[in-house]
């Protein structure tokens, strides 16, 4: 028999959250586009590009524990759960911090791929750019309803959440497996 829900860890009133969490997303959104156009030195002797892998490891990482949250909700533990997407949640954070530093040490690589190749890299890459984008707040809204105890909506979103944001993360691998050779 799955185990009860856990109790809600949080007492945001509906209104303050979605301020709170539309404003996040747009602070992070802005962020990373602007960080985007910097660039800086790296400090001697750091290879920029370590940043890509950390970056590709991080996103496998996520894509797991994505996967793993699914199987634990399927079967019913939910305090797994929980605490398994939470840490999917701060792996993210993780990678957004890594993903800056190495767009603002290493700037923008170019694809040195041609024909269909090169046309699968910029379809897989659009896509991600653009769910990874637009995802954020609905990941931060399916979390919330989830630790508020409001467990009909948090599954409702999730199940169309989940899938984006797996997306997002293996295709972030796929990039990277496909932009390496050209760092």
């Amino acid at each position: 028999m799955p185990a009860a829900f856990p109790k809600p860890v949080l007492q945001v009133n509906e209104r303050k959250a979605k301020w709170l969490i539309w404003s996040f997303s747009t602070i992070v959104f802005l962020a990373v586009v602007v960080l985007n156009r910097v660039q800086v030195p790296a400090p001697d002797g750091l290879d920029a590009h370590v940043f890509a892998r950390v970056n590709a490891v991080i996103n496998s990482l996520v894509s797991l524990l994505l996967i793993a949250g699914l199987l634990t909700a399927r079967s019913g533990r939910w305090t797994a759960h929980r605490s398994i997407m939470l840490a999917a949640m701060a792996f993210s954070v993780l990678f957004l911090v890594s993903y800056i530093l190495h767009h603002l040490f290493a700037g923008d690589t170019r694809f040195g791929g041609e024909g269909t190749i090169k046309v699968l890299y910029y379809s897989i890459l659009a896509t991600h750019i653009v769910l990874a984008a637009f995802s954020l707040p609905y990941i931060l809204f399916t979390a919330y309803r989830g630790l508020s105890g409001r467990y009909p909506e948090h599954r409702r979103l999730a199940r169309r959440v989940w899938p984006v944001w797996l997306y997002v993360s293996v295709s972030g691998v796929v990039v990277y497996a496909l932009i390496s050779p050209y760092y």
